[in-house]
């Protein structure tokens, strides 16, 4: 079962890593392109915004998340109780691959509890522009080629 697991791993960091390699090439005034799908060059983060987002990260997120956005130790692994740790923030983890309305639904709302998740709500102790800036501030450790894959999500998602 655990080299099935690893098995499906790596096939899917292999999709990942072609997937990224295909926008690797392009800078931040070119648009990005990936599955001959191209979106709106990758918007720019404001400096501030993200200064902002960095004060509320240490606040709200890194007690769980990590002060360097590192997650907790074995962060795929199942706790007992059937809840996954909290994951990375950085390069490493999974948030770039999921589109802004989804990455702010769960930083508002909370984590889904049909998937056993224990992520806690903040829309009642946050507003709406302070979790965007909490989102741009994760984004600014991203490295461009997770930063281009996620702005494609995000722009190509058909999600509310």
């Amino acid at each position: 079962m655990k080299a099935a697991r690893l098995s499906l791993g790596a096939a899917l960091l292999l999709v990942v890593a072609v997937i990224l390699a295909s926008c690797a090439s392009q800078g931040d005034d070119k648009p990005v392109v990936i599955n001959q799908t191209a979106v709106p060059p990758l918007p720019t983060l404001e400096a501030a915004r993200v200064e902002r987002g960095k004060d509320l990260y240490a606040q709200y997120c890194s007690e769980c998340h990590g002060a360097n956005l590192e997650g907790a130790l074995d962060w795929k692994l199942s706790l007992p109780d059937g809840s996954l740790p909290p994951p990375p923030h950085d390069d490493s983890g999974h948030t770039w691959h999921h589109p802004d309305d989804l990455l702010l639904e769960i930083i508002a709302q909370g984590g889904d509890p049909a998937a056993n998740s224990r992520m806690p709500a903040f829309g009642d102790d946050v507003s709406q522009d302070d979790i965007a800036s909490v989102l741009d501030f994760i984004k600014s450790r991203w490295g461009t080629e997770a930063r281009q894959f996620q702005w494609w999500i995000t722009a190509t998602s058909t999600e509310p």
